[in-house]
């Protein structure tokens, strides 16, 4: 068993070439982790392996978010969404986690893989309001009215949460259309 460490303010930089990959099974197990996922988190292959994962959930999250994604998961659907994960020794990590399932010969649901990835200043920035909008009222009303207000500012934005995800972690900006002029310059 996992024990929850004490929270610190203080984040974990890792590069953004790399990735973060964990296998769980379908109740939410780790069954497999790789090297990048020990050394950012702190923990050991052995001490993970078996564990659920949301013991590396941090209390910044909502509730709400990872009900979201395993609700679609368990449709047989991937999904991306922008995580904090808390670390073993109190200081947290934020990354941009693709979900995918897996399935045996037959079609059936077995296992769940997350790709992760360092997380954008600019993203983390965005995603922080609107999680902790949503995490105070989680705490105040339930998990239900924090994904009903998720849902309201989705519309406002007449968006869906995978479009979100997308628009919110595709890079923008000056230097990305002058990389992709540079780029169409050289075909």
């Amino acid at each position: 068993m996992i024990y929850r460490p004490i929270v610190l303010d203080e984040e974990i930089s890792f590069s953004k070439k790399k990735f973060i990959v964990s296998k769980t099974d379908l109740s939410g197990k780790i069954i497999f982790i790789n090297k990048n996922f020990s050394e950012i988190s702190g923990y050991s292959e052995e001490e993970l392996i078996g564990e659920p994962h949301n013991a590396l959930r941090h209390p910044d999250m909502p509730r709400g978010i990872f009900f979201l994604v395993w609700q679609t998961l368990l449709a047989g659907n991937p999904i991306s969404g922008v995580i904090k994960n808390l670390a073993k020794d109190g200081r947290y990590y934020w990354v941009i986690s693709d979900f995918e399932v897996k399935r045996d010969m037959n079609g059936e649901l077995v296992a769940f893989t997350a790709f992760r990835r360092a997380a954008p200043d600019l993203v983390i920035e965005e995603i922080e309001e609107l999680y902790e909008i949503m995490l105070s009222i989680e705490k105040k009303h339930g998990m239900e009215q924090s994904l009903a207000y998720l849902e309201s500012f989705l519309d406002e934005h007449n968006l869906t949460y995978p479009k979100f995800i997308e628009e919110l972690t595709t890079p923008k900006g000056i230097l990305v259309n002058l990389l992709n002029i540079f780029k169409r310059m050289l075909r």
